[in-house]
């Protein structure tokens, strides 16, 4: 057929005014629409399968939480250590020297064995349900809106918070509150379980799931937000571009930074409902109101600086371990 009958480049029955190579003729008019995204010449996002997800996943938590631990340690010791008291630390470095005077440097180390028994299933959840949401959501090319990143960041966070998070850190912070008294009763971690379980049953170790599903909704939709929008920065048209591990660290770091910034007061609200006083409180409301009203504004970002650089070191970690493990799973395990 002469390239001046072809329908693409013929009018309403008649002939084309010029013609024009078939290399100028638009792909997209061509090609079959399912086809697309394949014939892209910039590429596209290569989806991770959710079980290489939860596996990677399981694997960055444990690995991470044994390195980052003190922080949280001291973290988690500086909301607790409320104003009324007065206060026992003056600050972060206070805090260590204290512990470490007191209790040497295992001190730093109290409650480790509760985050590591939940670590490795709360970040298994945590890239699994996201790898699973995200999937359904991706475009022909793997993209993911911003819109779409942060509502799968939020179900991934809310998944881990129901299932690992909530169980773990009460345990954790009831850990961590029962070194501070004179006689502690807690003498390891499956001890401590048994105890809070037989004291408090099963709901025991469900305080504060609320501000918990809060934490970990914003936490994760503020992550993988930032992360998935500084790697599409970062990509530009060439989706399929490999991203060095050192670039995934800083973003990370990055996305570990604005969460922190932006859930702080969640997470104070959250430690003060899990621990040893959490009785003083009828709810997640009554406590943020009686910390505002007898401490003031600034106790909601109290261990900020310990978090701080707990949390971009761990989401760096978190992120780097993660695609580095998907990537080796890639080779030995194929999946469309």
């Amino acid at each position: 057929m002469d390239r001046r009958d072809s329908p693409i480049l013929t009018g309403m029955g008649g002939t084309a005014p010029r013609t024009y190579p078939t290399s100028l003729v638009n792909p997209v008019l061509t090609a079959h629409p399912r086809n697309l995204g394949a014939a892209a010449p910039s590429g596209s996002v290569k989806l991770t399968h959710p079980g290489k997800a939860i596996i990677a996943g399981g694997i960055a938590g444990g690995i991470e939480i044994c390195i980052t631990f003190p922080t949280e340690y001291v973290k988690t010791q500086l909301q607790l250590d409320e104003k009324a008291n007065p206060p026992k630390y003056r600050g972060p470095v206070h805090c260590v020297q204290a512990t470490v005077r007191d209790h040497g440097v295992r001190g730093l180390y109290r409650g480790l064995s509760s985050l590591v028994y939940g670590s490795i299933p709360k970040a298994a959840v945590r890239f699994g349900a996201f790898e699973f949401f995200s999937n359904m959501m991706r475009n022909e090319r793997g993209q993911l809106s911003k819109g779409n990143s942060f509502l799968c960041g939020l179900m991934a966070g809310a998944s881990e918070a129901v299932f690992v998070v909530t169980p773990m850190e009460t345990v954790k912070v009831k850990f961590i509150h029962d070194q501070t008294s004179g006689n502690p009763k807690y003498r390891g971690f499956f001890h401590g379980v048994r105890e809070i379980v037989r004291e408090q049953g099963i709901g025991g170790t469900y305080k504060g799931l609320f501000p918990t599903i809060l934490k970990q909704g914003s936490n994760q939709a503020i992550r993988f937000l930032v992360m998935n929008s500084l790697k599409d920065w970062y990509r530009g048209d060439d989706l399929s571009k490999n991203i060095n591990p050192f670039i995934t660290a800083a973003f990370g770091a990055t996305a570990g930074a604005a969460s922190v910034f932006g859930n702080t007061p969640i997470d104070v609200v959250k430690t003060r409902m899990q621990g040893l006083e959490a009785h003083k409180y009828k709810s997640a409301w009554d406590c943020a109101v009686k910390i505002a009203k007898h401490e003031g504004p600034r106790a909601f970002y109290k261990g900020t600086l310990p978090r701080l650089s707990r949390v971009c070191l761990d989401v760096a970690m978190v992120f780097v371990i993660y695609e580095e493990v998907v990537k080796m799973l890639n080779v030995v395990w194929k999946t469309d």
